[in-house]
């Protein structure tokens, strides 16, 4: 009387089911399979419902309850830690004390040479726009692509070499998401750096030398609200300029375990592409190197400027970049982590 409850009833402790299940001409794994499997898919599907979609769109994935990899490695997170290391504060340190230093130097020039200073000399400490215009020329050939290289190329290859980079993937956090918060990050300490260096610049020279025109090199003069524009838009410039570096840096940086070998070699690329920039045998060629525009931003320092040159630099940094980043995301997703 009890044959067909016995094909409900769950089976026992031991898994062996009911002495109905051993009755001749049945199959006795194949009903306790099948009751087990009912049961098991039963209690999934109500807890799958109750589950939100992230929940069992990752415990389909194989991940652990709860994970969320949208969790790990916050931005905020990682962004302290950088403000924290002591390269990122002693170079935000020497970027606000430059033009301090700069300024300190036209002083004492003038104390020793008197009238008779440079031309360039006059023209930096004419007006506080033009001793920020020439804080950035003085900057942007060397000290700007160093800084860019040292946040970019030390972002991962710094945690390699401190042996971090394996237990930070195994936290876990996935790779793309790592590298995609490091490069958010370096790229927040890299426009810091280029915002503040013109910014106490003109801070400085606005105290130092008065909030008159900009004389630009051609021997034109801005009123203040136009030079003010117009350093604005040379700042944007070397921002989407510095885009290659970064890229270039990057991708130095997860494929190596040295930091100074990441850095050194973006900037040994920048310098050897400055070289041949300079070979007028190459001709057209020149072009298509990634440092031939690097001052096509004085182009912009007019009544009416000229965005033909500055166009093109960004088209040249955006395409570099892009290309960069894209090897350094397929290289550090198959790269073995070993330290």
């Amino acid at each position: 009387m009890n044959g067909p409850q016995d094909e409900t009833d769950p089976p026992d402790a031991t898994g062996a089911g009911s002495s109905a299940d051993h009755a001749p001409g049945r199959s006795t794994g194949g009903d306790a399979g099948s009751r087990t499997t009912a049961r098991t898919e039963a209690d999934g599907g109500a807890s799958a419902d109750a589950a939100s979609p992230g929940d069992r769109y990752e415990a389909w994935q194989g991940a652990a309850a709860g994970y969320r990899p949208s969790h790990t490695l916050r931005l905020r997170v990682e962004l302290g830690r950088q403000l924290r290391r002591r390269r990122t504060r002693i170079t935000l340190a020497l970027l606000v004390a430059l033009p301090v230093l700069l300024w300190a130097s036209f002083e004492i020039g003038t104390d020793e040479s008197g009238p008779g200073r440079g031309s360039f000399v006059e023209l930096a400490t004419g007006s506080g726009l033009n001793f920020a215009l020439f804080s950035l020329f003085a900057s942007v050939g060397f000290l700007f692509v160093v800084v860019v290289a040292l946040f970019f190329g030390d972002t991962v290859a710094g945690e390699a070499a401190w042996s971090s980079l394996r237990y930070l993937l195994a936290a876990p956090i996935p790779r793309a998401r790592l590298l995609r918060q490091k490069a958010l990050v370096s790229g927040l300490l890299s426009l810091a750096a280029l915002v503040l260096l013109p910014g106490v610049a003109l801070l400085v020279g606005l105290a130092a030398y008065g909030s008159g025109p900009l004389t630009t090199p051609a021997g034109e003069t801005l009123p203040f609200a136009t030079g003010l524009a117009a350093l604005a838009m040379v700042i944007v410039f070397l921002l989407v300029f510095s885009l290659w570096i970064a890229g270039l840096s990057l991708l130095l940086s997860v494929s190596t375990d040295a930091p100074l070998g990441a850095v050194g070699g973006a900037v040994l690329v920048f310098i050897v592409s400055q070289i041949l920039d300079q070979i007028t045998a190459l001709g057209d060629l020149r072009n298509f190197l990634p440092t031939h525009y690097a001052y096509a931003w004085t182009d912009l320092l007019s009544t009416q400027p000229d965005f033909t040159d500055p166009a093109r630099g960004v088209f040249a940094a955006v395409a570099y970049a892009t290309v960069f980043l894209l090897a350094a995301g397929f290289r550090f997703e198959r790269k073995d982590i070993t330290s």
